[in-house]
Order: structure tokens, then sequence, then C-alpha cells
């Protein structure tokens, strides 16, 4: 089968993931076609059997080119099958209040454009503290502190979980039927 996997990062991490799964993809025998959100305008999605998109959330909000993107390709989206991978930090906790922020910020994501996930994967993110400023430093090192997370400012912590996530990928594959005909 032939996938698409359209991604939005800020630090990387995502962008991280979004190749990891082209390369379990692609391990499986699949054709994979892996693009940066921005680079993705003119993308004809009918050439795929699946698409996978992969955003981090910042304050609440997806990366503009990732909407922007779901947003002008909603109907080709909605016409296949798909899989949101929404990467934060709060996925890598338990807190109930945390879940359902996450879970509101993709909703509101679906609304604002016009596209509804078949699946949506929350997967937890990393601290890249060798990417921050001084204040993105300073905030997420509160907001770390706040969670009772232990981090060293300077060195990245990385709480993706790779086995879930590879399993995640393989059970959401083998769930696609080929487009053709």
């Amino acid at each position: 089968m032939k996938f698409v996997i359209v991604y939005g990062t800020t630090e990387g991490q995502t962008r991280r993931i979004a190749r990891f799964c082209a390369d379990r993809l692609a391990d499986a025998g699949h054709a994979v076609e892996l693009l940066p959100a921005a680079e993705a305008g003119d993308l004809e999605l009918s050439r795929f059997d699946g698409a996978v998109l992969a955003g981090s959330l910042h304050i609440g909000a997806f990366q503009k080119e990732l909407a922007a993107f779901a947003t002008a390709r909603a109907a080709a989206l909605r016409a296949m099958p798909t899989l949101f991978l929404a990467v934060s930090l709060a996925a890598a906790g338990q807190d109930a209040g945390d879940w359902a922020g996450l879970r509101a910020c993709v909703e509101r994501f679906s609304a604002a454009s016009g596209w509804v996930p078949g699946q949506v994967a929350h997967v937890a993110g990393a601290f890249r503290f060798t990417q921050y400023d001084f204040f993105r430093t300073w905030a997420m090192r509160w907001i770390a502190s706040e969670k009772g997370v232990a981090v060293t400012a300077g060195a990245d912590t990385e709480f993706t979980d790779w086995a879930a996530l590879g399993a995640l990928l393989d059970t959401w594959a083998a769930g696609v039927t080929p487009r053709r005909g």
C-alpha cells in the first residue's frame, strides 16, 4: 500500500515521530511519502491508500501549516483512512484534566479544519531544551516542576513511547484497505 505522512513540528520531536512512522511503514513493505505540512500544498491525496497527519500542541494549538493543510484537504482526507498523531507533553502524564484538554484541542482542530480524523492517537513528546531560548527554557522548567517531572535544563528529555507508537501504527495500517480501482 501507499501512505503519506504530513507533519508540523516546532522543536523537531514531531518530525522524529513522523520519520519513525515512515520508516516503520516502509520496513513493513509499504510505499511512504513524508512531507512537512508547509511543503504539501499541492499534494494529490488520491494517490494514497491512507494518510497520517502529525502535529504538536503548543499553547492549545497545532502548527498553522498543518491546520492549513487539513483545512484545504479536508474533503480528500475524509474520503480515506486517516490517523492523527497529536504530540504533546501532557500525553506523557495521567492527569484527567490534561487529557480532557488534549481531547478538546483535537476537537477544536477538527471543527476549524472540517476534517475529523478516522483515528486519533495522543503521543507523548519531549522537552527539547537544546532548541529553546531563555524564556521558553524558563517556562518549560516551570511546567515540568508543576507536573513533578525532573528535567535538566540544557539536556533533552524524551517521553515518546516508541514501542507503543510502532504497535499503534502497525494496527492502524493493517486495517487500511487499498483504494485501487
